[in-house]
């Protein structure tokens, strides 16, 4: 190679590193411009039927850790069933913006909602701003497109943001030293552990870390994660079961029966979830509940939670995280939910793993290998193949997923597949980047 060709390439090199320094710059410039290293938290209620939605302001509060990226605060993905943006007011610039999910959206799909009236506690967070601020709160319709539903400006000098300390809880750093502004951070938040139980919550924090380290794509990543542990105390050590008439007092009111179905396992207190979490940096919940039984639930940029005795409760816990982390949807068809037509069939689900056949370009359609019939039959010899395999998010018919078995789709596969694991990149490295 001649001395004339390194020196190009050394120039291209260059180039490139000016580039990126100046990209990142630019990401924290805008931060320190518009945000200080606090959070905003804005809570209201959603209420309504499967027919209506309305929002109702409860209050704000200041938090201590912002836990999300200096550079990265536009959310690029457009997943989740609503999205909050936050618009400075005097330029009208779009500043920050981050998609989620809701157990009420997920109640609006059930029968009760169209003949019943309820409401769920909400919780938006935020890097703290400095000037005032547009807070839009926006709903995805039935065609895939957003909304506005609420709307109000932000004063970060108004008197009645609450300034308390967080809620009282103990806070071990389980894993990782990075910095949060450039990792993803994990609260795991014990459920129906008591004070005697606390040494056995982070074991349990501890076992489940690993089995997340030891899951691809998160055992590439392991370096850029930091795990806390939450210990949210409760009187009494277990959850609710209402199959079998057993309530208990816990920190995060946790309960079986989600919607009729036995094994979903959730807490509608996500208001007590986060005055726990507000005690860590974190970027997601989790929600660890002592209990030997099998269950546990995700939902996107709101909380994952599972057991931690059961056998089967690692398996569990990577399935819900997917879910709540990546939005990745649930793949399989035949068990019991209690949703109804959850996904229309003549509209492209906005989650990566699933899709309809309306807007295939816009998912995996590139990953299928020339050869692989699409549709792709169910047969062995297409096991462990990216291809287009009907059945998924709860509809065995116009539902299609990228292969035979996933770590979305059932117990018995070793992890996610090729589709699910690409996506949680993205997102992993949406945090570390």
């Amino acid at each position: 190679m001649t001395l004339s060709i390194i020196h190009l390439k050394m120039k291209k090199i260059s180039s490139l590193i000016l580039v990126l320094c100046t990209l990142s710059l630019s990401g924290q410039n805008t931060f320190d411009k518009y945000f200080i290293d606090r959070v905003l938290r804005y809570d209201f209620m959603f209420a309504g039927s499967s027919r209506k939605t309305v929002v109702y302001p409860v209050g704000m509060k200041e938090e201590p850790f912002f836990g999300g990226s200096h550079l990265n605060l536009i959310d690029p993905f457009n997943y989740g069933n609503f999205k909050y943006e936050l618009y400075d007011q005097a330029t009208n610039t779009l500043i920050y913006s981050r998609g989620f999910c809701t157990l009420f959206q997920e109640w609006q799909t059930t029968a009760e909602a169209k003949t019943t009236e309820r409401s769920f506690y909400e919780v938006a967070t935020m890097p703290f701003p400095k000037a005032k601020v547009r807070f839009v709160l926006s709903m995805r319709q039935k065609d895939g497109s957003f909304t506005p539903i609420h709307e109000t400006v932000i004063d970060p000098a108004d008197i009645y943001i609450r300034r308390e300390k967080p809620a009282t809880a103990n806070v071990t750093r389980i894993y990782g030293n990075g910095n949060s502004a450039a990792s993803v951070d994990l609260a795991f938040i014990a459920e129906g552990y008591t004070s005697g139980e606390m040494g056995k919550f982070r074991e349990d924090v501890k076992k489940m870390a690993d089995v997340l380290f030891a899951e691809a794509p998160f055992s590439d990543y392991r370096d850029k994660i930091n795990i806390w542990a939450v210990e949210a105390v409760s009187a009494d050590s277990g959850t609710d079961i209402p199959g079998e008439n057993i309530y208990l007092n816990t920190a995060l009111n946790s309960s079986f029966y989600t919607f009729g179905t036995d094994r979903y396992l959730t807490t509608q207190d996500i208001k007590s979830v986060n005055d726990y979490a507000a005690n860590a940096p974190h970027d997601n919940i989790i929600v660890l509940i002592n209990s030997t039984l099998y269950g546990g639930g995700g939902v996107y940029n709101y909380y994952s939670g599972t057991t931690t005795g059961h056998a089967l409760s690692p398996k569990v816990f990577i399935h819900e995280f997917g879910h709540g982390f990546a939005g990745l949807a649930d793949e399989y068809y035949s068990s019991e939910v209690a949703y109804e037509e959850f996904y229309p069939l003549n509209v492209e689900p906005w989650e990566p793993n699933i899709t309809t056949m309306v807007n295939f370009d816009s998912k995996w359609k590139k990953l299928i290998a020339a050869g692989t019939p699409v549709p792709t039959p169910a047969e062995e010899k297409y096991a462990g193949v990216t291809g287009l395999f009907e059945g998924g998010g709860y509809s065995a018919k116009g539902i299609f997923r990228p292969e035979m078995d996933c770590r979305m789709k059932s117990n018995g596969p070793k992890g996610y597949c090729t589709v699910c694991s690409d996506a949680i990149k993205k997102v992993i490295e949406f945090y570390t980047k």
